[in-house]
């Protein structure tokens, strides 16, 4: 049983895209990243400094742009509008969620799709769904960059993912199939879940309940993959217990794990573009 280890992966990827916007400085070019919020929230904020703190680590400026909550929807949509067309900002990262008022959808949709680096356009989710090079949610692409980076492949594997969210189970497991994995995608309807996912090589859980896979649910020597963050006894715990992690021949802790290379991800995709 061994570490797969998110904040390894977030350095090592940290130095190399480091090297190449110094390469990109050199030749009189640079990459901003515009981080979108709306009003005061707690979660948000800190959300928004740490990909900040990220950012300036490798030398990516950033750019918070910051809008009263009572700003009307059609303001909300022309600064975004706005940010799209600045030639200097090549990514938009809206902190989410958005106030409830807001029709979610029809913001996110006027973000420029080709600065869209958290995936959340309907353009991008279309992209990822027919297997172009695309912005995919970052989340889901941090599951990819661990799994490449210790040399995991997916091909031919039976990949079950616990959970059917737009910002994981969804992208992920497009991603996965691009990948040639053989995906199942389990959810909350889901019957004999434990029969499911102890068929997988590689197991994901994306569900956001401490300690919600037991070993019953885990295949002997499988690659288990933990992207919840959960708050449990004063720790920050994952959706796998530690006895199910135990089973397993590879497994991302929490903290430390797939949470360690979310943000790295956004620079990348704000620095390299569509993949």
């Amino acid at each position: 049983m061994s570490i797969l280890d998110g904040k390894k992966t977030a350095a090592a990827r940290k130095e190399r895209l480091a090297a190449y916007l110094r390469e990109l400085k050199e030749k009189g070019e640079e990459r901003r990243l515009a981080v979108l919020a709306v009003g005061e929230d707690a979660p948000s904020d800190m959300y928004a400094r740490t990909v900040q703190r990220a950012a300036l680590s490798v030398g990516l400026p950033v750019e918070i742009c910051r809008y009263a909550e009572d700003i009307s929807e059609e303001d909300l949509i022309q600064a975004v509008a706005a940010l799209g067309e600045r030639k200097d900002i090549a990514g938009i990262l809206p902190m989410l969620p958005l106030p409830e008022r807001f029709n979610r959808e029809r913001v996110l949709n006027r973000i420029a799709p080709e600065k869209d680096v958290d995936g959340q356009t309907a353009a991008d989710k279309g992209l990822l769904f027919s297997g172009s090079p695309c912005f995919a949610a970052c989340t889901a692409r941090a599951v990819i960059a661990v799994l490449e980076d210790y040399n995991i492949t997916l091909e031919g594997k039976h990949v079950v993912i616990i959970g059917r969210s737009d910002v994981v189970g969804k992208p992920l497991a497009h991603l996965c199939l691009t990948r040639n994995a053989t995906v199942t995608v389990c959810h909350s309807r889901t019957k004999n879940l434990p029969a499911l996912t102890a068929q997988a090589d590689i197991l994901v859980a994306a569900v956001g309940k401490a300690a919600f896979v037991t070993p019953d649910m885990v295949k002997e020597g499988a690659v288990v993959i933990d992207v919840g963050i959960n708050r449990a006894d004063g720790k920050t715990v994952g959706d796998v217990s530690d006895a199910a992690n135990a089973k397993a021949s590879q497994y991302t802790p929490v903290p430390g794990g797939i949470g360690a290379v979310v943000s790295t991800i956004i620079l990348e995709n704000t620095a390299y573009g569509r993949r």
